[in-house]
């Protein structure tokens, strides 16, 4: 074997694997740079193979047919580059449907592959695009799908169609004016990333005016605790004190206009102002405990 033909091998190889991937090889560039060195197969070689698939069920003569193609999935999935979808995904689903046309392709209707493996290449991608291009789905029947993707190439330069344009193209894809006023819309409408770019300020992004905190789940969460905390978990902490703990503690700190001094309750349990301190530390760190429980 040539060092060229053991370099083709390795390509058809390495191809094979990233026929469902097309960034196993690393870049997208690189992928097409693979496939454009795949050679084209002639007629005659394109319907033996043809044949050893139908025939003898050849995983081989599949594999062979398969990646001669792969660029015209490349070329047919530059035409949809406009949606916004990366190359990448475009060109695998294309060769999903290259791979149910070469399965379904019969030799003795005397076409070439690549004329009936083009009609399954765009449908797999036409329904590639219609589930992913928009979070919102904008094309769900036939007729609104034929308006998605002719109505993009008859708008002039993407302006915003006058009545008699809107008529004009109605008619040629034999739909109602409403229905391509709406879809213009539907096209017209920009989408924003909720979150700020790598270069961009967070204070600039939808995510900072849009999120709403009121109802945002763990701020009701900790809201809801800290009621607890003030309400039934700070009066069971209490109810864990002695009496002179719980009437230190209350008169202190659960007082609506100013607590008393600790030389206040000193006088009045007739101890000193340091022993109090002491009693109030031991009582906040058992009321701690049983908060925590």
């Amino acid at each position: 074997m040539t060092a060229q033909s053991q370099s083709l091998a390795l390509s058809n190889s390495a191809l094979a694997m990233a026929v469902s991937n097309p960034g196993a090889l690393g870049t997208i560039e690189a992928y097409i740079g693979a496939v454009n060195r795949l050679p084209m197969l002639t007629q005659e070689q394109e319907t033996d193979l043809a044949y050893r698939l139908r025939d003898k069920a050849d995983l081989d003569a599949a594999r062979q047919l398969v990646l001669s193609h792969l660029r015209l999935v490349v070329s047919i999935s530059r035409q949809y580059l406009g949606y916004g979808l990366a190359h990448a995904d475009l060109i695998q689903e294309g060769n999903v449907g290259l791979m149910k046309a070469v399965k379904r392709f019969d030799p003795d209707r005397g076409v070439r592959l690549v004329s009936f493996a083009v009609h399954w290449i765009k449908a797999e991608i036409h329904e590639y695009i219609v589930r992913n291009w928009r979070m919102v789905k904008i094309a769900t029947t036939k007729a609104q799908r034929k308006l998605f993707f002719n109505l993009r190439r008859m708008r002039p330069d993407g302006q915003t169609l006058d009545p008699e344009q809107v008529d004009d193209i109605a008619r040629e894809l034999n739909v109602r004016p409403e229905d391509v006023s709406e879809m213009e819309v539907r096209l017209s409408g920009r989408e924003l990333a909720l979150e700020a770019q790598q270069d961009d300020s967070d204070d600039f992004a939808p995510i900072s005016y849009l999120a709403d905190e009121v109802d945002e789940p763990s701020q009701v969460l900790e809201r809801r605790a800290r009621d607890d905390l003030h309400g039934k978990g700070l009066l069971s902490a209490l109810e864990t004190l002695d009496a002179r703990s719980r009437r230190i503690v209350e008169a202190r700190w659960l007082q609506d206009e100013g607590g008393a001094t600790l030389h206040e309750l000193a006088a009045e349990f007739g101890v000193s102002a340091e022993r109090i301190r002491q009693i109030e530390a031991a009582a906040f760190k058992k009321m701690r405990a049983a908060l925590t429980e």
